[in-house]
């Protein structure tokens, strides 16, 4: 598979809201890893053609990276942004929070690669059934808009009905859990948490500190901030005034990218996953992909010691 090929680590940087952007995305894929960034973290689709502009260009026609498209029906500013994405080809798209169909012609007309973001089985097999090239199998332990299945059980099911590309992701911050992810399956490994806190992203320093300074008894999922359930913050929570005791759900669900609403609570209100425990610095993203991809080929080197025949 010539995309993983030119990889030195199987990872992708996931797409954060509000954290992910052309640096963090440049960084990673220099580094050999695969950098993603999500569309509403540009506030117009000008923005968004100047971001692309910058990472093709950096990256060029080699180094793959991906761009994370919300494809819910409240996201009014999907239509602009997908010519926008005619016009650039990036090399990956990730669809999420919707069914992936509204981008399939357009990506897979020029060559690209849909990758769907999951967070069930039966969301998994509907977005195979429309023909997407990859699963992005979000699981318990994941940062952001979380999953509940555990990222071994949820690989093992969607391998049953599933030959192409399969990421998975939920709580892994180095490379030793990358290797397990691997060798139950998975083609490439969501890591989220461990790149927030590097130099290149776009994280306030505080809440970059405060995923250095806190573990994973820390974090609380929870569907009131945006209606869907996402993990987060305990002090982060405390600190915008939620009751812990009350968490009350919002009335409706909105993923509109040129709403600024969903922007300020994200802001504020600070999102991890369940790898945090691991992480112990703010540093720079080749130095993170450094260590992740010494602790894989030490978790490879360890595995394949159960597998000699003496």
């Amino acid at each position: 598979m010539d995309l993983l090929d030119r990889l030195r680590v199987p990872v992708i940087a996931a797409p954060m809201f509000l954290i992910s952007g052309p640096d963090l995305v440049i960084a990673a894929g220099r580094a050999g890893a695969i950098g993603a960034f999500p569309a509403p973290n540009c506030r117009t689709t000008e923005q968004l053609d100047e971001w692309l502009t910058t990472i093709a260009s950096a990256l060029g026609p080699d180094l793959p990276w991906a761009l994370n498209l919300v494809t819910h029906s409240t996201n009014e500013r999907l239509p602009a942004d997908l010519e926008v994405v005619a016009a650039h080809r990036p090399p990956i798209v990730i669809t999420a929070l919707g069914s992936p169909r509204p981008v399939m012609e357009t990506v897979q007309g020029y060559g690209g690669v849909v990758i769907a973001d999951v967070v069930s089985v039966a969301l998994a097999r509907k977005a195979a059934a429309a023909g997407v090239d990859g699963l992005a199998c979000i699981s318990a332990g994941a940062g952001g808009h979380t999953g509940h299945l555990s990222p071994f059980a949820f690989v093992s099911a969607v391998r049953e009905f599933f030959d192409g590309i399969v990421a998975v992701g939920g709580g892994i911050s180095d490379g030793h859990g990358v290797a397990g992810a691997i060798t139950a399956g998975a083609d490439l490994v969501y890591v989220g948490t461990r790149f927030l806190a590097t130099d290149e992203s776009m994280a306030q320093p505080e809440y970059k500190q405060m995923i250095v300074d806190h573990g994973v008894d820390d974090l609380i999922v929870s569907s009131a901030v945006t209606g869907t359930d996402a993990s987060w913050l305990r002090p982060s929570l405390i600190a915008n005034g939620y009751d812990l005791d009350d968490l009350t759900v919002p009335a409706q669900r909105s993923y509109n990218s040129g709403n600024a609403d969903g922007h300020t609570r994200w802001k504020d209100i600070w999102a991890a996953g369940q790898g945090l425990g691991t992480i112990h610095a703010v540093e720079p993203t080749t130095v993170v992909i450094d260590r992740l991809e010494a602790e894989y080929r030490e978790a490879m080197q360890r595995r394949a010691r159960f597998g000699r025949q003496d």
